[in-house]
């Protein structure tokens, strides 16, 4: 039975401390477990009725900008009393996304923007989550063993670096060496002796 002498805020800080939601889900893309809006949802459940208290979400969505955000909305209701709290968060719909359909996209967007209106009522951090395999296949590019950002691309510009020993070469000495050798880059006089001639002979 629920204490009908606690008020709404003390039954939620009760919730807070009790509810125990793991993360359930595994994302295939990423190697890690995170969990969902439903997972929240379903463990918390047994302590609404434990403390006799309801939870409802809704959802809004506002125009910033040229921009649509969806607003949802926890609402943590006491049934023995008219106290109730409640949490938003946002979540904005993207222009498009690849297989889904608009319906979708702001589904998506409502499931999204719900999870963390629930991590904020109910102090789930979820900070370092990325949450489902879709984000991770869209932001793979930031993305290399695991959490690491990945290295700069190690494919050398054009033209500055040296055509026989690969050495790399300062844009002055590459100009240099452009205008001396028919448009050859070469970072010194050894490499330019050594170079292959194809077809004829350059200008010393």
């Amino acid at each position: 039975m629920a204490e009908t002498t606690m008020n709404i805020k003390q039954k939620l800080v009760q919730i807070q401390n009790e509810l125990k939601a793991p993360k359930g889900r595994k994302n295939t893309f990423g190697g890690y477990k995170y969990r969902s809006c439903e997972d929240i949802m379903e463990a918390v459940k047994p302590l609404l009725k434990k403390y006799a208290v309801m939870l409802t979400m809704r959802d809004e969505v506002e125009h910033v900008g040229d921009r649509y955000y969806i607003k949802a909305i926890a609402y943590l209701e006491d049934t023995e009393s008219d106290g109730f709290y409640s949490v938003s968060a946002y979540a904005r719909e993207d222009d498009q996304k690849k297989g889904m359909d608009a319906a979708q996209v702001t589904g998506a967007s409502s499931s999204y923007a719900r999870k963390y209106a629930l991590n904020g009522l109910f102090l789930i951090d979820d900070t370092k989550d990325a949450d489902t395999d879709e984000f991770c296949r869209e932001n793979a590019g930031r993305m290399a063993d695991g959490n690491k950002l990945p290295t700069e691309p190690k494919e050398p510009r054009k033209g500055q670096f040296c055509e026989v020993c690969g050495k790399p070469v300062s844009d002055k000495l590459a100009q240099r060496s452009r205008e001396l050798y028919n448009g050859h880059v070469y970072c010194s006089a050894k490499c330019r002796d050594e170079r292959p001639i194809e077809g004829g002979s350059e200008n010393a």
